[in-house]
Order: C-alpha cells, then structure tokens, then sequence
C-alpha cells in the first residue's frame, strides 16, 4: 500500500498514543467531539485506524518505541515503494531520502537524518524476512531438482541444523558435495550474504560450493549457477587485529562471475538431468 496521506499518518499517532488507556468507541467520540483533534476528519481517523490494523500496529500497543517512530516505519515497510529493495544502494545519505520518505518524516515531525537512519532499519527487516522466505524456497527447489536429476542421497541438511556450513549434501561414488545455497528473485544483481562459518567451512571443505539459485516472483526454480571459490577468497574482509573478528559480509557478485550449473557434480548426472544443473558441463563425466 502507498504512503498514506499526512492526515491519516498524524490520525495512526493519536490512535497508537491512546489505545492502550482507551477504547477505540470512546477514541471515536474523542476525536469527533473534541475540538483539539478536528484538525482530522473523522473518515481520516477511521482511514488511520484500519491502516494500523492491516500493518500490525495494534499487536503491540505497550510498545516503548515511540509511535510516531513506528508509523513512519510501518508507512515505509509496507509502501511497496520500488526503491524499498535496494535502499541499501539507493539511499546512502539523508539527501538522498526520496520524496514519499521526506514526506512522511516531515509529518510525523521526524528530522532527515531521524528518517535516514529509521529506514535503514527497515530495510534491513524488510530484506532479512524477504531473504529468509527466497531462500527457503531456493533450498527446497534445488533439493527436488536434484532429486530428479541424480541417483545420489540427497540431505537437506539445513533442515535440523544451520551449523554444518553448507545446506545440502550430495552423496555419490566419486561426485560428493557440500552446496550453501543463496537464492534471489532479481535478475539485474546478486546479494550474497556469507556467515564466517560458511566460509570457514569452504576453505578446509573441498566439497564445499556456493550455490546461486535465481527464482521466479512466483518462487519457482529459474536459474542454477557456482560462484568460484576463488573469487569468494578475494573478497571476503581479513581481520586486521587481535581483537577483530568479522562474523558476516555481503558481496555483490558481478554477472560475469557465477559459472552455470554445478560442475562438481557433473559426473553424477543422469541422462535426463535438468539444464538448470548442467550448465556448461553437457558431455562431460
């Protein structure tokens, strides 16, 4: 849903302001009758409180986050704006906030870089819970195609635990692998987000890969490719003290990197293997 208009954003502070001591029949009455709040029609009010409602406002009303904080954070989570994705990139200053933002900032009485730094925690909620649900459903994709496409033991094994270092294994005489599987549904760029135990693993692992799975908007299997250890090896941070310790990094992969398919499992594949898998390897194993 868009932004919604000044009125109704104002309208969700007072109700969040006040429905924990009151009814939402008394507030009614309040804001209809009271000549403080007629600044706000009363199709306003009732606009902002079926907003609060479809964006979950009302699930928590003793929170101690400061509710025109969260209506200006619940305004820009579920705006569907089309810069939301990647405001990480998009968004690297205050000056740079887009219009529908600095509207609604404005309104709530929050300062740019109140807003700046207010957003770039959504976007990282919004991204961690989209990230989370892609790449399940990468996962279990790609756990079906190789099902389909080998006669080797597949394991899910992410599925009872994340401390493997990898999510599927692939067991077969002479083509093993271990495959950490990052999905997405963008076709213009690759985010992989990699845990220091997943690179850990990588480097005394040989059987270990990194698994790109592009996905449709529907979440069906698209593209399957190997991002080089190599390249992985170049980019990830070194820690530069004794009492640094890096955890997790992004890297942002250039197009010309993944190679397609899984050629460490070439040789497992069977005759009627899926394309998505082969990649380049076609005729050898």
């Amino acid at each position: 849903m868009p932004v919604p208009p000044d009125p109704v954003l104002r309208a969700a502070v007072r109700w969040l302001e006040r429905l924990p001591d009151s009814g939402a029949a008394r507030l009614r009455a309040l804001f209809a009758t009271h000549s403080k709040f007629s600044d706000i029609t009363p199709t306003q009010y009732e606009a902002a409180y079926a907003w609060i409602q479809d964006t979950g406002l009302t699930d928590d009303l003793r929170s101690g986050i400061a509710a025109h904080r969260r209506v200006f954070g619940a305004a820009m989570a579920h705006s569907h704006a089309p810069w939301l994705p990647d405001a990480d990139l998009l968004i690297r200053t205050p000056d740079e906030l887009p219009e529908d933002a600095l509207r609604a900032a404005a309104s709530l009485g929050l300062s740019e870089e109140e807003a700046f730094g207010q957003l770039g925690a959504v976007w990282g909620k919004v991204d961690a819970q989209k990230r989370s649900r892609i790449g399940a459903a990468g996962e279990l994709a790609l756990v079906e195609l190789l099902r389909a496409s080998t006669k080797a033991r597949i394991e899910h094994v992410a599925m009872w635990s994340d401390g493997f270092g990898y999510d599927i294994a692939v067991h077969t005489v002479g083509h093993s692998a271990h495959l950490e599987v990052k999905s997405t549904t963008r076709r213009s760029r690759l985010t992989v987000y990699i845990s220091r135990n997943e690179y850990e693993t990588a480097c005394r692992d040989p059987q270990w890969e990194l698994i790109a799975i592009r996905l449709t908007p529907e979440l069906e299997l698209e593209a399957v490719a190997t991002i080089p250890k190599e390249w992985i090896a170049a980019q990830v941070p070194a820690d530069s003290g004794t009492y640094g310790h890096w955890e997790s990094c992004r890297l942002e992969v250039p197009p010309d990197v993944p190679v397609p398919g899984i050629p460490r499992i070439a040789g497992a594949l069977t005759d009627e293997a899926s394309v998505l898998l082969r990649g380049d390897t076609r005729g050898h194993g």
